[in-house]
């Protein structure tokens, strides 16, 4: 039963880390604040403040391309998520249902959207770009006025 606990604080851990850099952060903050409060017998303000100073670490790390800082992190929680399984092993049912609900999001199907374009009128010399949404781009030029 141990071996099946550390393996499910790994992926609890794997999963909080990349919610911390990814767009969902203040739900898994909340489910996880909680979670840890709740076998830890700490104030769920104050881990809630350790999980933000984490992440904000962390996107500052993978910022400036530290690479060891998702491992130190993934150290730290897979530690934290460990002790509050062999604390309350009964909380392994709701770390489950946390991983199964980020599986579910992350398989949920995408809106596909298609696009048709006619192109008419002698391009045969021309440039033709088509794009749907272009976030920053240098392309290397000086800008202009």
């Amino acid at each position: 039963m141990e071996a099946e606990l550390v393996a499910l604080a790994s992926a609890g851990a794997a999963a909080l880390v990349q919610q911390m850099v990814g767009e969902a952060w203040e739900q898994a903050r909340g489910r996880v604040t909680a979670f840890l409060a709740r076998r830890s017998g700490q104030d769920a303000a104050v881990i809630g403040e350790e999980l933000d100073e984490a992440r904000g670490e962390l996107v500052e790390a993978e910022r400036s391309g530290d690479e060891e800082a998702r491992t130190e992190a993934l150290a730290e929680w897979r530690g934290r998520m460990r002790r509050a399984l062999r604390n309350d092993p009964e909380g392994a049912a709701e770390l489950r249902a946390w991983l199964d609900e980020l599986e579910d999001a992350s398989a949920a199907p995408r809106q596909v959207v298609r696009t048709h374009n006619t192109i008419s009128g002698g391009t045969q010399n021309g440039t033709v770009i088509q794009t749907g949404t272009v976030g920053r781009i240098d392309l290397g030029g000086t800008p202009t006025g």
